[in-house]
């Protein structure tokens, strides 16, 4: 397998919205309305060391995480850089990973913390 996942592996993903904005991605997930429904979009920015997004709905709320690559370039990181993050040699594998794992969801209005496993793919 290689060390790198481009895009194309990503386009037969269920959970892959390749022409999706934020605004399109939180539609699609509040009309699923299931706590843990997720989408991986592109990322709004222009940053290319943070090409995806990651979109998870909790009890009602989107969040809006980012996918990163690390320094090398080769693995992606969710979320803002911090001490212990956990580092994925693919997005798939990132998302095959919290669909059994609790992912952290910090809400910085609210400046609660929630968590919740990634349960239901929206397809677009």
């Amino acid at each position: 397998m290689a060390m790198f996942s481009q895009t194309t592996n990503l386009s037969s993903k269920s959970w892959y919205a390749s022409k999706c904005d934020r605004k399109t991605a939180e539609v699609a997930l509040h009309k699923n309305g299931k706590d843990g429904a997720f989408l991986v979009r592109p990322s709004s920015g222009c940053d290319k060391n943070q090409p995806y997004t990651l979109a998870v709905l909790y009890r009602r709320k989107v969040y809006n995480i980012p996918i990163r690559l690390n320094e090398s370039g080769k693995q992606y990181v969710l979320g803002k850089e911090k001490a212990g993050e956990r580092w994925f040699n693919s997005v798939e594998g990132m998302i095959d990973y919290y669909q059994q794992n609790s992912l952290i969801l910090i809400d910085k209005q609210n400046n609660t913390k929630d968590s919740t496993l990634l349960l239901q793919p929206v397809r677009l």
